[in-house]
């Protein structure tokens, strides 16, 4: 089968690129490396089932194109920057739900009716039930960028109910491991970078998060694929717990080797749009079978070393 890959040189992406290859699938990578890394791809560039377009998913054209002969599409393209999504109003909804919709739109056109879909925990808002569940209502939407997802979902499943696609969505709390290239530990490793005594921190740091090591959502993927077959399937994933923003700057403290003074913006909420507790029930995909192997405190260590062995990182992101 020929697996397509939307944001394959993204953190999830790449990663999910890697694992289909090595599991023998034949696989079309499609990213425009808006943020998306080249070299992360080294290893699939090298494999002979791995084919790969530089696309914009807004190309429509294009797209229909890099889709032919498909079977399945992983869609993990997406503005994934929701700190500054109110600096960029227009950002998330062309990234995420337009592209979604070209994407389900080449999925009709080429007769490819199974779709994989990274959404997101940020779906939920400040959910009222906690941990949330995936039946839990949707409340009011607080960030952009949550709000573009909850649109991909509808589109997902209403392609579903109107063209007979079976779709996979994974509500995923944030991803921690190596090609991580965004988020509160690469944000914190590159101020200690430049200066180890002091640490700006948004909020109060008594933020609750739950975080999750990214080969342990590879693998729940490749689990709930294989042995969910609803029309649509909708899954949670996490761990089982959750920790505070101080605990992690801890950790990658203690990693680093540095006792900053922490300056704290002040508030429950670090930016527009931050939730101040995100804890998702993942009793659903257990079920099944899977279990995450990492804890929180490990998937944050394990992405401080990644850090510290590809600083490369820093200087790409800059410049994008």
């Amino acid at each position: 089968m020929k697996k397509i890959v939307t944001g394959a040189a993204g953190f999830i992406g790449s990663t999910m690129v890697d694992r289909l290859l090595l599991e023998g699938h034949k696989v079309v990578g499609i990213d425009n490396f808006s943020s998306g890394q080249k070299r992360f791809l080294e290893k699939a560039f090298q494999n002979s089932n791995f084919e790969f377009y530089n696309q914009d998913l807004l190309d429509t054209e294009g797209l229909n194109k890099s889709f032919l002969g498909g079977d399945v599409v992983f869609h993990f393209s997406a503005n994934a920057d929701v700190r500054f999504g109110t600096n960029h109003p227009r950002r998330d909804l062309e990234q995420n739900t337009i592209a979604t919709h070209n994407v389900l739109e080449a999925m009709r056109i080429n007769s490819i009716k199974k779709i994989i879909f990274s959404s997101t925990g940020s779906v939920y808002g400040e959910a009222p039930i906690i941990p949330t569940l995936e039946t839990c209502a949707f409340p009011i939407q607080t960030s952009l960028y949550g709000a573009s997802k909850t649109a991909c979902e509808g589109l997902i499943s209403a392609h579903c109910e109107g063209f007979q696609f079976q779709s996979w969505i994974f509500r995923f709390v944030s991803i921690l491991g190596e090609r991580y290239t965004h988020g509160h530990v690469f944000d914190f490793y590159q101020k200690l970078k430049l200066d180890p005594t002091r640490l700006a921190v948004l909020g109060n740091g008594l933020q609750r998060k739950s975080y999750l090591y990214v080969q342990d959502c590879v693998d729940a993927i490749s689990i709930a694929v294989e042995k969910s077959l609803e029309r649509v399937n909708i899954f949670n994933l996490g761990v089982d717990n959750y920790c505070e923003v101080n605990d992690s700057i801890g950790w990658i403290c203690d990693e680093l080797g540095v006792k900053p003074k922490l300056e704290y913006t002040g508030g429950e909420r670090g930016w527009v749009g931050d939730n101040p507790f995100i804890f998702l029930e993942t009793k659903k995909i257990r079920a099944l079978g899977w279990a995450p192997k990492l804890s929180i405190r490990d998937g944050v260590i394990q992405t401080v070393r990644f850090l510290k062995e590809n600083e490369w990182v820093f200087e790409e992101r800059a410049s994008l």
